[in-house]
């Protein structure tokens, strides 16, 4: 990965209102939305990150000394001397795993908050698509990108896809009562994914695009069902309802339990899929199997 992150847009940019500027910047003053905390996490992976690197330096230093050492004895380097570092450089690994992946959610889930559970699909999807979170994600993407090593900096970026992949499914499966969706507006969503895929792959100057695909899979498999029918959906429910409860939920089809895994072939996702259905079909059978009212 390059210096710096060649962020491209695969939608249109629109320049902001001063209305929509000034609601933004009040939402993110509210929120306490500012670069500090995310530049302490930069600073704190860098640091760890350099920690490590000076002591496989001191440790090849120490190493080589004492093999020139008159009163070395052979014993000393097969006891393990080579590893004295070992504890510290595997907590130095850990702990920037550990910043890397809080730094990533805290920039999707509170720093970007507004535009990503406030404001994407929320009302209408066709005026509420994704291009403010991407506007949000390319902004902090420059940060990281002028701030982080660059032995450091794919690691983070990664976390940070992951993060905005698990927000866009977020908001699609539970995004509350402020969404719903049609059949045509998976085109919408099918569209803005990719562009929040591309974003992170700028042509090439970004993240492997092996590596986008890796970690959009789950995603990639739910998509197709917002563009499949109500009654599809329906009865596939049933199928994999009576897969996974047996001949007892032939009568009667039980309310399944969230998973915590978003899945195309588990019953609790496809459930999800039809609540926010925004059509009489759909409507109808939630009321009649599961009673549960037309907006959740």
């Amino acid at each position: 990965m390059h210096n710096r992150i060649k962020v491209s847009r695969c939608v249109e940019k629109k320049e902001k209102s001063p209305n929509l500027q000034n609601k933004s910047s009040q939402v993110a003053t509210m929120n306490g939305h500012n670069s500090l905390g995310m530049l302490q996490l930069c600073m704190r992976i860098n640091t760890l990150h350099r920690i490590r690197m000076e002591l496989d330096v001191l440790e090849k230093k120490i190493i080589t000394h004492l093999r020139n050492s008159e009163s070395a004895h052979a014993e000393d380097f097969s006891n393990g001397l080579a590893r004295k570092f070992e504890l510290t450089t595997s907590a130095c690994v850990e702990g920037v795993q550990q910043l890397s992946e809080a730094l990533a959610y805290k920039i999707v889930f509170h720093d970007s908050s507004h535009v990503l559970w406030n404001g994407l699909y929320a009302g209408e999807p066709s005026s509420s698509g994704i291009n403010p979170f991407l506007q949000e994600l390319e902004r902090n993407l420059i940060i990281i990108s002028d701030t982080m090593h660059e032995r450091v900096r794919t690691q983070v970026v990664t976390d940070i896809m992951r993060a905005s992949f698990d927000g866009f499914l977020l908001v699609l499966l539970a995004g509350g009562p402020s969404r719903a969706f049609t059949r045509q507006d998976s085109e919408i969503i099918e569209d803005d994914f990719k562009s929040l895929k591309d974003l992170f792959w700028a042509n090439g100057d970004g993240l492997p695009a092996e590596l986008i695909d890796k970690f959009s899979v789950t995603a990639r498999g739910i998509l197709p069902l917002y563009r499949t029918d109500t009654e599809s959906l329906i009865e596939r429910l049933r199928c994999v309802t009576l897969e996974a409860y047996g001949s007892s939920a032939r009568s009667r089809l039980p309310l399944p339990p969230t998973s915590g895994e978003w899945n195309p072939t588990e019953p609790n996702t496809l459930l999800r899929v039809l609540c926010y259905r925004n059509d009489e079909v759909a409507t109808k059978f939630l009321k009649k199997t599961y009673n549960l009212p037309k907006k959740l």
